[in-house]
């Protein structure tokens, strides 16, 4: 049977035909949609972990207790998860274990656009690359037999291209693989200094084994159309662009490149005049070419920032690469479209408030990072999952302007508080910071798509689960200052906020509106403006809601098809001149 599937939906039935019993993740673009269609195929457990550190130790005991295992998350979830994977490099595994790096060249929805096949290298375990939504299929199986052949986790770098483009793929039945006996295993799993020694060198051995494999494989192929002039080393999607560009070159296609076939590849470079490296981001296949003594060109002439296409790709072979961009490119005749919070997003009210008491915001990841664009403009750092009130506790604690130590306050999302703030806290109570921190409590992972977390009551299947009560967890800490509000209520927003930032200790707001994409009950009549009455001042604009735009006498009017009747706009009126739209 055949089927027209995404890479992620891909990676999902390879878990399910490779005899999967458990997989987990933390979501975030591009891997989202991996757990999503795994819990599909109800003889995997799903689970939506609180983090990826978290999801990847679950998998570990999933995979000591024999069965195979898949973890799914985005490219900077790995250095998350680093701590456990590398000691897990170490002990190896029971059952297969599979762990997906969603990378991100581009950083089309991403901080940073980090190559993980250097985690792979740094880990010492068998890096897949598949270029297509059949490999992804393939390999992920593949995975799993490999990593129970060599006794390790296994790496599979899927790309936000392989992640999200369609193909066919063929689809088989299920592989009912049984559980592994568990046995306790003192020096394998507990890795005491005197187990992780002997370890250490079967890592090493295990790699000369892989180096062996990666010679043999039918993952790492040569392809000669005919003409030999030129010839391409490549793996992943950049493959497709090579195959695209180049039709004539002669390829070697590397489905394994953690450990790479050095044999295989000096063969390669005899049979061809000219060998190119073509590779998105770091030259990881190149520089270990090269250190080979084989004579490659690579970076030299492919750009090693953001994503590659089969344009780039022609043109750097011709000698015309072109600059790296420096921002998100447009297509011409379009104009930019930055994107915003939505209309009547409830972030949007405590952002307000950021900017009217000139806070300085340590921010965090999510949509409330939106918050950082004009006319907000209510964001001064946004650096990783939870950074927001390690940042802000720093900056309070060494600024000596008095004013602007109390004006910093940290912003994170309920999901991000789950993932990696509660720390954080802990930091502030503990050293007796001062700290005014607010959790955008919307109910909901919404800038992935909204999946859920452990505040919101229920589990990835939709199933009841218990939630997270995020005032009593902050009073727990110790803190007394907990107030939550509704941060679409301005007057409410700006008066808490002045007095949180006056108290001399851990304070902590919950602004508490649901998502209005998730919830449309919180939908209502849209707005309208009384064009008389309107003196066009524009202070209705400082909310930065989409729905207000301006007439050609630069009075403001409100898109009925964008408005859900938040009323933030309305509280800035002094005029008047907003009031409900009439029935």
């Amino acid at each position: 049977m055949k089927e027209v599937l995404s890479g992620n939906e891909a990676v999902a039935r390879g878990a399910y035909e490779g005899g999967a019993r458990f997989a987990s993740a933390y979501p975030g673009t591009p891997s989202t949609e991996i757990l999503e269609n795994v819990v599909q195929y109800k003889e995997i457990i799903s689970e939506w972990a609180p983090n990826e550190k978290v999801a990847f130790e679950v998998a570990m005991g999933a995979s000591m207790g024999g069965a195979r295992t898949l973890v799914a998350m985005k490219h900077v979830g790995v250095n998350v998860a680093a701590d456990p994977l590398m000691t897990w490099a170490y002990t190896g595994v029971n059952g297969g274990f599979v762990l997906i790096s969603a990378d991100d060249p581009g950083m089309h929805s991403s901080q940073n656009e980090q190559d993980n096949r250097n985690f792979a290298r740094f880990a010492k375990i068998p890096m897949l690359e598949p270029a297509d939504s059949q490999e992804s299929r393939d390999f992920t199986i593949l995975g799993f037999e490999l990593s129970e052949q060599f006794d390790t986790p296994v790496m599979l770098r899927m790309t936000t291209r392989t992640c999200h483009a369609k193909g066919v793929v063929d689809l088989k039945e299920r592989d009912e693989v049984g559980l592994k006996e568990y046995k306790k295993q003192f020096t394998k799993f507990v890795m005491l200094p005197a187990h992780a020694r002997p370890r250490r060198v079967v890592v090493e051995e295990r790699m000369k084994k892989l180096a062996e494999f990666a010679e043999e494989t039918s993952l790492n192929v040569i392809e000669h159309p005919g003409d030999r002039k030129l010839g391409i080393i490549t793996s992943g999607v950049a493959y497709q662009y090579v195959r695209e560009a180049v039709p004539e070159a002669s390829v070697l296609k590397l489905g394994l490149t953690n450990p790479l076939p050095m044999n295989l590849i000096r063969r390669f470079c005899g049979e061809v005049e000219k060998v190119v490296v073509v590779e998105e981001l770091d030259p990881v296949i190149e520089e270990q070419v090269r250190a080979a003594g084989i004579d490659v060109h690579g970076h030299d002439l492919i750009p090693n920032i953001g994503e590659l296409n089969t344009d780039i790709v022609r043109r750097s072979l011709n000698g015309d690469a072109p600059e790296a961009p420096a921002e998100a490119p447009t297509a011409d005749g379009f104009p930019g479209r930055p994107p915003v919070l939505c209309p009547g997003c409830p972030h949007r009210g405590i952002f307000y408030a950021f900017r009217k008491l000139r806070c300085i915001v340590t921010g965090d990841i999510g949509c409330y990072t939106l918050g950082a664009s004009p006319p907000l403009k209510s964001m001064d750092s946004c650096i990783c999952m939870g950074a927001s009130i390690g940042v802000g506790l720093g900056m309070t604690t060494v600024l000596e302007d008095e004013k602007k130590k109390n004006r910093v306050v940290a912003a994170l999302g309920d999901s991000t508080f789950m993932h990696s703030g509660i720390t954080g806290l802990v930091e502030a109570v503990y050293n007796h910071k001062k700290a005014t921190v607010v959790i955008l409590d919307n109910s909901t992972t919404a800038m992935t798509g909204h999946q859920e977390h452990p505040g919101t009551g229920k589990s990835i299947t939709g199933e009841p689960a218990p939630q997270v009560d995020i005032e009593a967890l902050c009073r727990s800490l110790g803190i007394e200052h907990v107030r939550v509000i509704n941060p679409l209520n301005l007057e409410e927003t700006l008066s808490c906020l002045k007095e949180e930032l006056e108290y001399d200790g851990v304070s902590v707001i919950i602004t508490r509106y649901p998502c209005i994409i998730a919830d449309r009950s919180v939908w209502h009549q849209p707005l309208e403006v009384d064009t008389a009455v309107c003196d066009s001042c524009g202070v209705c604009f400082k909310v930065a809601c989409p729905g207000l735009e301006k007439d050609e006498e630069g009075k403001t009017h409100i898109n009925p098809s964008l408005c859900i009747g938040c009323r933030a706009c309305l509280q800035t009126c002094k005029q008047g001149a907003i009031h409900l739209k009439e029935q």
